[in-house]
C-alpha cells in the first residue's frame, strides 16, 4: 500500500501498538510509537499519575504527524488522539485523508490490561481521566471502529480489508 497515513487510537491499555505493528507488518508499511515521541517531561508527568494537558500534548502531537507525513509510501502510528482537536493536528500535519482506527473496550477490560502490562510507564490510575477525555470520532472523521475485546487477528484482517477497499 502506498500513502496511507493510518493513526490506531484510543485510551491506553486498548492495544494501539499491538494492533499498529500487526497492521503495518500486514500492509507492509513502517510503524511508528507514537509513545516514543513524548518529551521526557511528559513521560514524567505521567509516570507520576498526573494527567497531561493539552498545552503538553500540541508539540507532541505535532510531532506524531510529522513522524507519520515523513514515509512517502505511508505509515502508522499509534497515537492515543483523544479529541477531535488532536486529530485535526494530526491530519494538518500528515494530511486530511488519516485512517483513524478507533480501539474502544469496556473500563473493566481496559483496567485489567494497564494493571497487567509490566514496564509501561502509564499507571493505570490515569484511565478514568483517559476516558473522560475521549471523544469519540464523528461519521466524518474517517474511522474504523474495533471494540478491543475481538481477537487481534480477526480484528486485524478485518481492518486490512476496509482499508484495501477504499
Amino acid at each position: 500500500m502506498t500513502g496511507l497515513r493510518i493513526v490506531v487510537m484510543g485510551v491506553s491499555g486498548c492495544g494501539k501498538s499491538s494492533m499498529g505493528e500487526a497492521l503495518a507488518h500486514r500492509l507492509g508499511l513502517p510503524f511508528i510509537e507514537g509513545d516514543a515521541l513524548h518529551p521526557p517531561e511528559n513521560v514524567a508527568k505521567m509516570a507520576s499519575g498526573t494527567p497531561l494537558t493539552d498545552e503538553d500534548r500540541w508539540p507532541w502531537l505535532a510531532r506524531v504527524g510529522q513522524a507519520l507525513a515523513a514515509p512517502k509510501g505511508g505509515a502508522i502510528a499509534s497515537c492515543s488522539s483523544l479529541k477531535r482537536v488532536y486529530r485535526d493536528v494530526l491530519r494538518r500535519e500528515a494530511g486530511e485523508n488519516v485512517i483513524f482506527v478507533y480501539l474502544h473496550g469496556s473500563r473493566d477490560l481496559l483496567l485489567s490490561r494497564m494493571q497487567h502490562r509490566p514496564g509501561h510507564f502509564m499507571p493505570a490510575s490515569l484511565l478514568d481521566s483517559q476516558l473522560a477525555t475521549l471523544e469519540v470520532p464523528g461519521p466524518d472523521e474517517n474511522a474504523i471502529p474495533v471494540d478491543c475485546a475481538e481477537p487481534l487477528h480477526p480484528a486485524l484482517e478485518r481492518v486490512a480489508e476496509l482499508i484495501t477497499s477504499r
